[in-house]
């Protein structure tokens, strides 16, 4: 389907469809909430023409509330405003769920990037033989993280699903009762979700989403590519899992919730089966073969409801390949495919579902390696004397008794490994991830710890994962993992696991530390660094990429970011976390997961099997962008070095109520001082208030500055050549403009009067307004986001949406200013107005 006709369904589809909806929503009578639907428009059109006009967030409430409204008291405007809030956060929902039931209208299974569409390619190009190979040595691993991205209570989860399937039907009278349901359901957690809570809230997706579309997808894969000796690895797509095992400062992750977690993944997926084999047995009803089933049934129930009772994957596969045995000899291999499916689903899931990883941040690692040499009198040490010292005499130590509950809770959850292990398999839990990872002892301190554990070497099942994130850190991977790779100690661990090493690449804190181009090109340089001394030692390297979402963390067009790595970059894998609204917006129902799992594992063929130059980047490309690069980075480590800086974000953004809304289970910044310090402060804060202010600086600021470098120097056509010739920075670019499509200074040119932050936001609107124009010069559009209409369409759409939202925001933040004592009943405004924004920002795949 063509871009034109695309955006023209879309229109009928969606946006038509959304102004229906809309209207209906609009005429419902909710508890509370009459007439705003008539007057949510004056509130828009106020903010509109107000901003274009140069007014405050205060002058358009206050022209609102007198031109629309008969309101007097403070307390009439507040109860007001709330309700505003309210209404709009459901018309988000509203939309979420009409875009949600469009997608399969609006995406084929022959689109770029699908499989079918792999298969004709490789067919036309006589290369079936070559994907086939590559599927049985690649694998594509999602993993969920809870960072608190998205805030829709599961309550609300379900009505969306609900609604999106009345819409898909459209069924008005449904839909209108479901309407009903939205407006009358709280859209606020009462109390911050446990991690144990975040953890099931996520499962639900792994039952009821990802059980049936990654079989399926599996199935069709296998069908399609389907040859004499073909077979599918069971590890070609995989889930991850953090929620209950990453304990990077947050402190309500313990051993015990670890277990707990690990425990309800297991139970999840024996009911899975139980209800998979509920339906298998309903067709395999002949002799002999469903006596086996039915007590197969009865194991899983006594596994799932009995404790002792247990059931591993191997004996679930061992009782089904018994039963195909008898279907194949006595009935014919009738609904034979039934048991290869659910023997498949076997395969994958194993009796893990997810694997959970564990994660630390190197700091509490450090200081729990400090602690243990302590009590033997070894602390004048060196840091690698340390390690060393622990591994080569394994000290045996009761840290059950130790006051200091992280450093006792560290060695406790290494300590159980094994029988979560035993319990889930191998597969279950293998991995301890190190946050801020920067030098050798980061990782070293782990396999330390397994020894003080009296773990013997054979039964260290563990890959222990560095996270490279901070400019230093990444500037330092490539020495740190030749010297590991050269340790005798560490060597002997690969082996043991099979010379495979993964590394973590964090995009987030990269461009939260370097700002967008310099993280997204140093990453790229540090990859293809570690490919050639993986290479060199003969270690297969996994990269495992920390990209979240939004395009200010590093995210966007999934696809495209992966498909144009080119030749110089492992390609043995493709890993990466998802969370929040990208959970719900890319991978969110089974026609969205299909299609993006789909998109991340034919970018990983597409690499290794189609010929393409403009994935490669010739040495003056290379000298372009290394120049690009240095230029961003110098123009945002002047912001960053602004005393203003951390200032700006404390006084003027929503930095501090991220930690006082019920959104997730950790704060918002590392470490527990009072001063907020830049190093401490976590990634999604920090990108989410440059969001609620319409600024997202981390997604484009530098990259003007970097072009107009090359203007100014007369070769800004070599800038236009790269972005023609390369698809890494074209990627680079577009992702950037969806950054600055999300932006809008107006809401905020107020903030250019302000005594002591006034030059700081035209410092920054001065390089939005030089990134916009540049870029589109660089790129020839007309506007931003022109390539990709569709997306460009319901960027607009949303931002539409909340816009009386941010104007409500502001104008809250304003009066806590200019009325301290009396901000109570504005903070929690501006915490009420952060969910709705935050839930509004999808596009971000």
């Amino acid at each position: 389907m063509r871009n034109t006709d695309r955006k023209e369904k879309f229109r009928q589809i969606v946006e038509n469809k959304f102004q229906i909806y809309n209207s209906l929503f609009m005429s419902l009578p909710y508890d509370k909430m009459s007439n705003i639907g008539m007057l949510l428009p004056f509130l828009y059109e106020e903010s509109k023409e107000g901003y274009d006009a140069g007014k405050t967030p205060e002058e358009i409430l206050e022209n609102f509330f007198t031109n629309h409204t008969h309101l007097k008291t403070e307390e009439e405007k507040l109860d007001l405003l709330f309700k505003i809030i309210q209404y709009i956060e459901r018309q988000v929902v509203l939309f979420d769920s009409i875009e949600d039931a469009a997608f399969p209208s609006l995406h084929s299974d022959s689109d770029a990037g699908t499989v079918q569409n792999i298969f004709e390619r490789a067919t036309q190009q006589n290369s079936l033989q070559q994907v086939r190979e590559k599927l049985n040595q690649f694998g594509v691993k999602v993993v969920f993280t809870a960072h608190p991205t998205q805030f829709y209570p599961n309550s609300v989860q379900r009505i969306l699903h609900d609604l999106k399937t009345q819409i898909t039907a459209d069924s008005i009278t449904q839909i209108d009762l479901l309407l009903q349901q939205l407006g009358k359901t709280p859209f606020l957690n009462k109390e911050k979700p446990t991690p144990l809570d975040e953890a099931m809230s996520i499962i639900y997706y792994l039952r009821y989403i990802y059980y049936d579309t990654l079989g399926e997808l599996f199935t069709e894969i296998k069908s399609i590519f389907k040859t004499d000796g073909f077979h599918l690895h069971e590890d070609l797509f995989q889930l991850g899992f953090w929620p209950g095992g990453d304990r990077d400062g947050n402190p309500f992750v313990t051993a015990d919730i670890t277990k707990k977690v690990a425990e309800e993944l297991h139970l999840s997926i024996l009911k899975s089966y139980y209800s998979h084999l509920k339906y298998v047995r309903r067709r395999l009803s002949f002799r002999g073969v469903s006596e086996i089933l039915d007590q197969l049934s009865t194991k899983l129930y006594d596994a799932i409801f009995k404790e002792e009772c247990d059931i591993s994957a191997e004996d679930l596969i061992s009782e089904i390949d018994k039963a195909e045995e008898i279907l194949n000899t006595k009935h014919n291999g009738l609904f034979k495919n039934l048991l290869d499916n659910f023997r498949d689903r076997i395969r994958i899931f194993g009796t893990h579902f997810a694997g959970l990883d564990l994660r630390q941040d190197s700091r509490i690692l450090q200081k729990t390696i400090d602690f243990i040499v302590s009590k033997y009198d070894q602390e004048n040490l060196t840091e690698n004397e340390k390690f060393n010292y622990l591994i080569e005499n394994k000290p045996q130590i009761n840290f059950e008794n130790w006051e200091d509950n992280v450093i006792k809770d560290t060695l406790k959850t290494v300590s159980q490994i094994p029988e979560i292990q035993n319990k889930n398999g191998e597969r279950g839990m293998n991995r301890f991830i190190i946050s801020n990872a920067e030098a050798v002892k980061d990782v070293m301190n782990v396999l330390a710890f397994f020894k003080v554990c009296q773990f013997e070497d054979d039964a260290i099942k563990m890959d222990i994962i560095p996270l490279f994130e901070t400019m230093e850190g990444l500037g330092n991977g490539e020495s740190v993992m030749k010297e590991l790779y050269e340790n005798p100690i560490y060597k002997k661990h690969l082996e043991r696991r099979g010379n495979q090493q993964t590394i973590m690449l964090g995009f987030s804190d990269g461009t939260k530390d370097g700002g967008y181009l310099k993280a997204n090109w140093e990453i790229f340089t540090t990859k293809e660094k570690l490919t050639k001394i993986s290479e060199e030692y003969g270690i297969k390297v996994i990269f495992f990429d920390g990209r979240g979402g939004p395009p200010a963390r590093g995210g966007g067009k999934t696809h495209d970011f992966y498909a144009s790595q080119g030749k110089t970059i492992a390609n043995n894998k493709i890993e990466l976390t998802i969370q929040g609204q990208t959970i719900t917006s890319v991978f969110g129902n089974k026609e969205q997961a299909k299609f993006n799992f789909e998109q991340l594992l034919t970018a990983g063929i597409e690499n290794d099997v189609f010929e393409n130059s403009k994935k490669e980047l010739s040495q003056e490309e290379r000298h372009l962008f290394e120049k690009l690069a240095k230029s961003s980075f110098k123009k945002y480590s002047s912001l960053k070095a602004n005393p203003l800086f951390v200032p700006y974000l404390q006084e003027m953004s929503t930095l501090e109520y991220y930690g006082k809304a019920n959104i997730g289970s950790r704060p918002s910044k590392r470490g527990g001082s009072s001063e907020l310090r830049f190093e401490d402060l976590r990634a999604i804060p920090f990108v989410g208030s440059w969001s609620q202010l319409k600024q997202n600086v981390p997604g484009f600021f530098g990259v003007g500055t970097a072009l107009q470098q090359f203007k100014n120097e007369g070769k800004f056509n070599e800038i236009v050549e790269l972005f023609k010739g390369s698809d890494f920075f074209k990627t680079l670019i577009l992702n950037s403009m969806m950054s600055l499509s999300k932006s809008y200074f107006p809401l905020t040119s107020y903030m250019k009067k302000d005594k002591k932050y006034g030059d700081f936001w035209q410092i920054l609107f001065d390089e939005y307004q030089l990134s916009k124009d540049l870029m589109l010069e660089l790129t020839g559009f007309k506007t931003l986001m022109e390539e990709e209409p569709i997306s460009q369409k319901s960027v607009e759409i949303r931002e539409k949406i909340v816009l009386p939202l941010l104007s409500i925001q502001q104008y809250a933040l304003i009066k806590i200013k200019e009325n301290p004592e009396n901000k109570e009943a504005f903070e929690k405004l501006v915490m009420r107005s952060l969910f709705g924004n935050i839930n509004a920002s999808r596009n971000s795949a």
